[in-house]
């Protein structure tokens, strides 16, 4: 009898415990209901249907072999407990409820990994609500075939703060959202064909880096969100009617460095940034090339700070509607494509400042319309008329007055990482 229960004891002091599930025998919610905390559960590979509950640390690890489809029910899985972890699974067929936000994994608890998954026609991808020192990594994700502002989000953060979003890819979603979410990491991710790449909500002291972004309505928007860094990131082709690459609303004290903002309707947009008294935002290292604008500003306003940037070949490098200048905010040994000047002492630094001015009658800059046309042969023809002969005294946008003569070398771009010189970035 001894001999009968030697195995059986040896079984239960292992550690993680490993439950092996038969899909024919068990549905997958009895199998995670049976397990002990911490368990490590190893589904038998095939699919499973219905939406399951994880209310305990355990591990549930698909090994790429194992499907688990909502039935257009639901949430995939809703992740309910402290130290978990979600991986090599493929996560599909969430309902299509917005207000309950059917997602891949919602996730409710801390400390939490969600990794190497494959969630595909989902709603939402993975939704982190109250949640806290959780890890998102690695997950392909992609919502609905639904219009681009009917899918849901690829990942959505809301009071959510110390997460790791990292080495995701995800394409033919809507957003991914922070929302009164601070000291979160978004990192090497990349986000192709969807609306928002990244979109920011009064949401605090978060790091966004190393990001690939591309083929989206909008690189990155923050809006009332102070303290964020955003550097090293790749951003291309926002290029439609309301195209940005990244945006600003009311935002302050950022650190904006080394990013590459390329082929965008708009590179930067700037709207009453930085917002809070003293306080200052702060550009350096980016460059931004080949957009239809590469900085528009709302309106008239300062405290922006602009040294060692590339502006090199936007159709129009600065834009301020009505009378408005931008010369308020500070310019200083930035290299622009537009130049002229020479160096004749060979310090690296134009002789004379780089003065942008803009003339009264911009008609593609004040006629929303007229913008369709920018670059025509029309539209050259009445701008080179202006500077010319213009009807009144240009008003001064921007005067930097250290102009680099050559590219600012860029430090740790995306495309530096791959081996790509800046001079070919920017076609140089």
């Amino acid at each position: 009898m001894k001999l009968h229960f030697l195995p059986l004891m040896l079984f239960c002091f292992l550690s993680p415990l490993t439950v092996w599930a038969t899909a024919e025998e068990n549905p997958l919610q009895a199998l995670i209901d049976a397990a002990e905390p911490n368990a490590v559960l190893t589904p038998e590979p095939g699919t499973y249907y219905g939406s399951i509950t994880i209310d305990k640390p355990l591990t549930l690890d698909g090994q790429g072999k194992v499907t688990i489809d909502a039935k257009s029910k639901g949430s995939v899985i809703y992740l309910e407990t402290d130290g978990a972890i979600i991986k090599n699974l493929h996560l599909t067929n969430s309902g299509e409820s917005h207000n309950d936000i059917d997602a891949g994994v919602q996730v409710r608890g801390n400390f939490n990994v969600v990794k190497d998954n494959i969630i595909d026609n989902c709603l939402f991808g993975v939704d982190l609500q109250q949640s806290e020192h959780n890890i998102v990594r690695r997950n392909q994700i992609s919502s609905k075939d639904f219009d681009l502002g009917q899918r849901g989000d690829s990942v959505r953060l809301w009071y959510s703060f110390n997460n790791k979003i990292t080495h995701n890819i995800i394409t033919k979603s809507r957003d991914m959202v922070v929302w009164y979410s601070r000291d979160n990491v978004l990192s090497h991710n990349t986000i192709s064909n969807s609306r928002y790449s990244l979109h920011f909500m009064y949401s605090q002291y978060n790091e966004v880096e190393y990001n690939q972004y591309y083929n989206n309505t909008v690189g990155i928007f923050l809006m009332y969100s102070d303290g964020v860094v955003v550097r090293h990131n790749h951003i291309a082709h926002a290029a439609g009617p309301t195209g940005v690459g990244i945006g600003f609303k009311e935002t302050s004290d950022l650190v904006i460095e080394n990013n590459e903002v390329l082929y965008c309707a708009t590179g930067f947009y700037i709207d009453v940034s930085p917002y809070q008294p003293d306080t200052t935002n702060r550009f350096s290292g980016n460059l931004l090339a080949y957009n239809g604008i590469g900085i528009r500003f709302l309106n008239d306003w300062q405290g922006n700070i602009f040294k060692g940037n590339n502006f090199t070949d936007n159709l129009t490098q600065v834009v301020v509607p009505g009378r408005g200048s931008a010369n308020r905010n500070i310019w200083e040994g930035n290299f622009w494509g537009d130049y002229e000047g020479f160096d004749q002492d060979a310090d690296g630094i134009g002789d004379k400042p780089y003065n942008l001015f803009a003339y009264a009658d911009s008609i593609w800059s004040d006629v929303p319309y007229a913008q369709f046309f920018k670059g025509s042969p029309m539209l050259e023809a009445l701008d080179f008329l202006e500077r010319l002969a213009p009807f009144s005294d240009p008003l001064l946008l921007v005067r930097d007055k250290k102009p680099m003569i050559s590219p600012v070398v860029l430090k740790n771009t995306t495309k530096a990482a791959k081996g790509i010189s800046l001079e070919a970035a920017i076609g140089g």
